[in-house]
């Protein structure tokens, strides 16, 4: 478990508690050692703490860190430090890497770029990493990958709309950079919440602050070029927005 101060927890799965789609479920700091103000930001699971394998993490304010997999492999009740997090920043993203991949980072305003992973050198887990992307002012990470050739990147905004875009459109640049357009912002559309590959099989749930979840096959949403507006994904009801989208990993 990765938290949004950069510290990192161990659960084992089976120490989680199993419940139905509409039980609330258990409180994440019964579970885990939180400090005060701390949230969940991404969860990964971990198998094998491998060699040649990495942690690539980047934070709201659009900091990348690369870091190896194996110096997480000793888990402590009280949790590590994963990535040192400056001031008003805080971690949003964490993904395993086999250090040879490209890094697609996705801004609430719109912009995406994409760059060669060998750009970011490992660090340690106490750094605070490097510039991925030069935002403008007011604007913020939302989304991190480690890209996949042949899928597609979703991107769905906070009014419900969305699209795909295939993950050829989006040409490598050199990270820090200030990226491209991924998705038209309007106030149609409102910001972007969500920027992550998907393939035609994949499932996701887009949830809204009502607590509204609707479930689609990612192959039914269409692909369109990264200069397009999207299309209605969900409706919404009065004040509604979407809050979050996640991937469905296996079928019930």
């Amino acid at each position: 478990f990765f938290t949004n101060k950069g510290r990192v927890y161990w659960k084992k799965v089976h120490e989680i508690p199993e419940a139905g789609r509409m039980s609330r479920g258990k409180a994440i700091v019964n579970l885990l050692e939180l400090k005060k103000r701390e949230r969940i930001a991404t969860i990964l699971s971990v198998r094998d703490f491998k060699e040649q394998q990495y942690v690539v993490m980047a934070t709201r304010q659009g900091l990348v860190k690369k870091t190896e997999l194996s110096q997480y492999s000793h888990p402590r009740p009280s949790g590590i430090v994963g990535v040192k997090i400056r001031e008003e920043d805080e971690l949003i993203a964490v993904r395993i890497s086999d250090g040879n991949q490209d890094i697609f980072l996705t801004t609430q305003r719109g912009k995406a770029i994409r760059f060669p992973e060998s750009q970011i050198r490992s660090m340690g887990r106490a750094s605070s990493g490097l510039i991925g992307i030069r935002m403008d002012s007011g604007d913020q990470l939302v989304g991190m990958e480690t890209l996949r050739e042949g899928d597609t990147i979703l991107t769905v905004t906070e009014n419900g709309y969305g699209k795909r875009t295939r993950t050829e459109e989006y040409s490598p640049h050199s990270r820090g950079g200030k990226g491209v357009l991924t998705i038209k912002g309007t106030d149609r559309n409102g910001p972007v919440v969500y920027g992550y590959q998907v393939t035609d099989s994949d499932e996701v749930m887009i949830i809204t602050g009502h607590g509204k979840i609707i479930r689609l096959r990612a192959g039914d949403i269409s692909i369109i070029g990264r200069n397009t507006q999207g299309f209605k994904l969900i409706d919404l009801g009065d004040g509604e927005k979407v809050v979050g989208v996640a991937k469905v990993m296996e079928d019930e």
